[in-house]
């Protein structure tokens, strides 16, 4: 099982990680994966809740949003928002008690995962990693068939999506992972990133 070793730095989740892994050329172009996942386990677990919009949190007067399912966030939910407000963006929003046991075995089994491909791992969060593939324990020249063999074997073993962003820096692989959720894969090469960033604003 991948656990974060803080001796070998935030990217090093293997014992066998090198600090001198880190160091390849400057100009070498490098190919960075961001995995993050679509949804969390309770539409999984519960077939009532699926394509229903569901969020994890208080329904109390105090309670925020831990986290939404896009059918919530459709209505403009978001995480750390006030309940209340969810609720009134979305009257029939549908509240649950997180379930950080069942989160964090989901996550353990994801992390163990991207390990087969790289220990250069840089978690965000439960559901969040960034990957440097530039070098990969298997050889594999692609990174977008990295990626893509990743959310495979994710939906495989926990029956939940992913989606990745393929990119040179973590910026860009974050942005290609936004791109085309949920359940999508998005690269974006140094030629056209310029465009790319520009299309944002429009």
């Amino acid at each position: 099982m991948a656990e974060l070793d803080p001796k070998h730095g935030k990217w090093c989740v293997l014992p066998g990680c090198r600090n001198s892994d880190l160091e390849v050329e400057r100009n070498r172009p490098r190919k960075i994966i961001h995995i993050d996942m679509d949804a969390f386990a309770e539409q999984r677990d519960d077939p009532a809740l699926r394509d229903k919009p569901v969020a994890v949190g208080g329904s109390q007067q105090r309670g925020v949003v831990a986290a939404a399912r896009y059918e919530a966030r459709k209505f403009g939910v978001r995480s750390a928002m006030p309940s209340v407000t969810a609720r009134r963006k979305c009257p029939n929003l549908i509240f649950v008690k997180p379930r950080f046991d069942v989160y964090k075995a989901v996550s353990l089994q994801v992390r163990a995962i991207l390990a087969e491909y790289t220990a250069m791992i840089e978690p965000l969060s439960l559901d969040e990693a960034y990957l440097d593939v530039t070098e990969n324990h298997q050889g594999i020249a692609s990174a977008t068939e990295i990626a893509e063999r990743i959310r495979s074997k994710i939906l495989a073993e926990t029956q939940l999506t992913a989606s990745a962003g393929v990119s040179y820096n973590k910026f860009l692989a974050k942005l290609a992972s936004d791109h085309h959720k949920p359940d999508g894969l998005f690269v974006i090469t140094p030629a056209m990133w310029p465009t790319f960033v520009e299309t944002l604003g429009t």
